[in-house]
């Protein structure tokens, strides 16, 4: 098969935990950049991408590189790109564009202007008709880069964003992104060998993603469509041979799902029947604070907390005091990961943190932060440590 280049994206702070998986999956020649991950693979490995990598938002398959001078040489190089390799005429398409420093685009809605026109008139000269443009739901998005005078033609395989697993029936308020769920659990090394518990579960995300995980179930098992599907090259048996690759894993450990509000678990159980993994979580309706998990040990904790939305400071610093209260007190021999936008708020858990990672929940910049949850105290521990 053809080597092609291909980019995928990510959320910030995920960028090394995706060029793990990009390397289990066989990509080649990988390099990480900021939100994004560059590897070399063939036409299986597009496909792959999209159906295995739990932290990818979105991959594309580089058609064309090259250098211009002006936009009259910007348009000619488009126009030799042979994008009729890629779509039909009754296929619509829409151009998405990136500008870095250049002098000649000051925007990026000129250059994707020029590549639309490039796509059209090439169309037209060569076929005597010409494909529609769609910005709302196009059956192909070309994706233009320019950085100075460098411009990199890519094609959009995967359509919707890829944390959009396709098993979501009940939204939930303010959901964590899949993606990022899945990049929280990965980061924190468990891999589905221990128990794992999120006691403010909300919709479920971190549950179920942690129990696909477990199983190896691919996060894109259950979407119906990418948008390589509508590529005029599909090869819909090579997707299926994709698919048929993944070998389901046992768990014989428990995933333990609670939330305050039974409202927000009975979604949270929604999604994981629709998920098919139901029977893998261990669901409760109960506040932290009553939380009675006795006996567990070297088990995986994270904790999305409120950062302040709906609770008011004085109530908002009382959680978290709670929450360093029960880790240190009930779930020593844990550890327990947690994830907050607000320092004043992470600081009230009166716990010390041994890794702080800064992520981004949205346009909130958060910190991830471990705590591990020594039997005795930690200086009693180091100075265990000291005897061997």
């Amino acid at each position: 098969m053809e080597k092609l280049k291909i980019t995928v994206k990510t959320l910030e702070g995920l960028e090394e935990v995706l060029s793990e998986e990009v390397k289990s999956i066989g990509g080649e020649n990988i390099t990480a950049g900021k939100r994004v991950v560059y590897f070399d693979g063939d036409l299986a490995m597009v496909y792959r991408a999209n159906y295995r990598l739990r932290t990818a938002l979105r991959v594309f398959r580089q058609i064309h590189s090259f250098r211009f001078t002006d936009a009259d040489d910007f348009y000619v190089k488009c126009m030799k790109v042979k994008w009729e390799s890629f779509m039909n005429l009754n296929q619509t398409f829409a151009v998405q564009s990136t500008v870095f420093n250049s002098l000649l685009f000051k925007n990026s809605m000129f250059a994707s202007l020029k590549v639309k026109d490039a796509i059209v008139d090439r169309f037209r000269q060569r076929m005597g008709n010409r494909p529609d443009i769609d910005t709302k739901s196009p059956d192909l998005i070309f994706h233009v880069h320019v950085n100075m005078n460098q411009c990199t033609l890519s094609i959009d395989s995967s359509g919707e964003s890829l944390h959009k697993r396709g098993y979501r029936q009940i939204q939930g308020e303010a959901p964590l992104s899949e993606v990022l769920a899945a990049g929280m659990i990965l980061l924190s090394g468990w891999n589905g060998e221990t128990d794992f518990i999120d006691p403010m579960c909300g919709s479920g995300t971190l549950p179920l993603e942690a129990a696909m995980i477990a199983r190896n179930i691919p996060p894109g098992k259950y979407r119906k469509e990418f948008a390589f599907m509508s590529w005029k090259d599909y090869d819909s048996e090579l997707f299926e041979k994709i698919r048929e690759e993944v070998e389901l894993k046992e768990f014989s450990g428990k995933i333990y799902a609670s939330d305050l509000l039974k409202s927000s678990v009975l979604g949270a159980q929604t999604n994981a029947r629709s998920a098919r993994i139901f029977n893998l979580i261990n669901f409760q309706a109960v506040n932290f604070a009553a939380l009675d998990l006795t006996n567990m040990k070297n088990a995986t904790m994270i904790i999305n907390p409120p950062y302040g939305e709906r609770l008011n400071s004085q109530d908002l610093e009382k959680l978290y005091q709670m929450i360093g209260e029960k880790l240190k007190h009930q779930f020593s021999g844990n550890k327990a990961w947690v994830l907050s936008s607000a320092p004043n708020l992470i600081h009230a858990i009166g716990l010390k943190a041994s890794k702080k990672i800064k992520l981004l929940n949205g346009a909130l910049v958060c910190s991830f932060q471990l705590y591990e949850l020594f039997d005795g105290k930690r200086k009693d521990l180091k100075k265990r440590d000291q005897r061997y």
